[in-house]
């Protein structure tokens, strides 16, 4: 019973501490932090000395939407001349390629063979003649400062990457899938806020983000997770990823769970094959604090941290005959049970398509962690593929 009870708690402990306590502790570092030194924000330069950039757009079969990407690349408060437009459509076999054609500003490199997003951008990266390069997906959309306001950011020479934010369109008919996520990237992009304000981001979302150019490095045509790997390398290399509440992509949430399930499930595979192959970050020595918050704000989440939540209930069942406290327990087991029946409710309202975000929230946090599960099953029987191609996932439609 008391190795029962350690592990409980530990469990316990690391659940609260990778989802509320690791906020709570970087909030209060960053204000001690900035009370020591105030930070001073980089300036934009003339519009005449703004350096150029491409604007890197991998995608597959995108008719839908190439129209609606390209109108909002040319409303970007940027000057012309400076902002390149790069497409990398290998594999398309719809009319995306036939209907850029149509937008003699943009440059298209297609290929016909399909290979995944990683191998495109190694591809079209030897296409980019600028020294800095933006990130973008075709179905987001930007706003018309966020060229600038990377660029500011580039100012500082310690920036190697700029994570842009990625925001989810509120739709008053939001299912679980595009309310949770929209939740959940509120509170992300929280953490990355105060994780670019102590050293360095941890990471940036394909949405958004820019490098310099020099930096990229080509990575292997299996790769999951190409905004991660790519972010990361540069503070490999002894730069930081700074953050940017005001360039931000703003996309509709997935169509469904099972929609959302592809996603995640890509991600968190994805996440444990990064995991792995940026384990040297994980060395304090050498990284410092920013080991720190990589490990409690990226690595916990996709490896002990799932594990740990599901095994509160069966470990809280055997300590309901804890001889000494089998009350604290038992309060303890009462909570974890209501948690997964409101999670309980939320997948069925959901599947009635009736609106209650008060209990998508617990079946959201629930479905995300079941997917780490999940996730690691999918990268075990992708072993040997060197294809980094996925099935993507259907946004909500307006």
């Amino acid at each position: 019973m008391k190795y029962i009870e350690l592990l409980f708690w530990l469990c316990l402990f690391i659940v609260f501490y990778t989802y509320i306590g690791y906020g709570l502790l970087i909030y209060l570092m960053v204000k001690v932090k900035e009370a020591i030194r105030k930070p001073t924000p980089p300036t934009l330069p003339d519009e005449a000395q703004l350096p150029p950039l491409t604007l890197c757009i991998a995608a597959y079969n995108e008719e839908q939407v190439v129209e609606m990407k390209m109108r909002n690349c040319l409303e970007l408060d940027y000057p012309a001349d400076k902002l390149h437009i790069l497409w990398i459509t290998d594999g398309s076999n719809d009319h995306t390629n036939e209907l850029l054609s149509r937008w003699p500003q943009a440059t298209v490199a297609f290929q016909p063979e399909r290979q995944g997003k990683t191998a495109a951008l190694n591809r079209g990266i030897r296409l980019v003649k600028t020294d800095l390069v933006v990130f973008t997906d075709a179905n987001t959309l930007l706003n018309r400062e966020a060229m600038k306001e990377i660029v500011r950011l580039f100012q500082d020479p310690k920036v190697g990457c700029v994570a842009g934010e990625k925001r989810i369109a509120t739709k008053s008919q939001d299912n679980a899938a595009s309310g949770g996520e929209g939740i959940y990237w509120k509170y992300e992009s929280c953490l990355k806020g105060l994780d670019s304000r102590l050293s360095s981001a941890c990471g940036a979302a394909g949405e958004l983000f820019a490098l310099r150019t020099a930096l990229y490095e080509p990575m292997s045509a299996d790769t999951l997770l190409d905004d991660f790997i790519l972010s990361l390398r540069t503070v490999m290399r002894g730069y930081k990823i700074a953050y940017c509440p005001t360039a931000y992509a703003t996309e509709s949430g997935s169509a469904d769970m099972e929609e959302e399930e592809k996603r995640k499930v890509r991600i968190a595979a994805g996440g444990l094959q990064s995991v792995y192959r940026l384990r040297a970050l994980l060395n304090p020595l050498r990284y410092g604090i920013f080991s720190f918050q990589y490990t409690s704000h990226r690595v916990l989440r996709w490896t002990l941290t799932p594990l740990c939540l599901f095994a509160l209930l069966p470990l809280g069942t055997v300590l309901l005959f804890h001889p000494d406290r089998a009350m604290l327990y038992a309060l303890i087991w009462d909570a974890q049970c209501l948690f997964y029946l409101l999670a309980g409710l939320g997948y069925r309202y959901n599947k009635l398509h009736i609106k209650r975000k008060a209990f998508f929230v617990p079946y959201y946090f629930l479905f995300m962690n079941a997917n780490v599960v999940r996730g690691a099953y999918y990268l075990y029987h992708r072993r040997g593929t060197q294809n980094g191609a996925w099935e993507k996932a259907r946004r909500a439609q307006d």
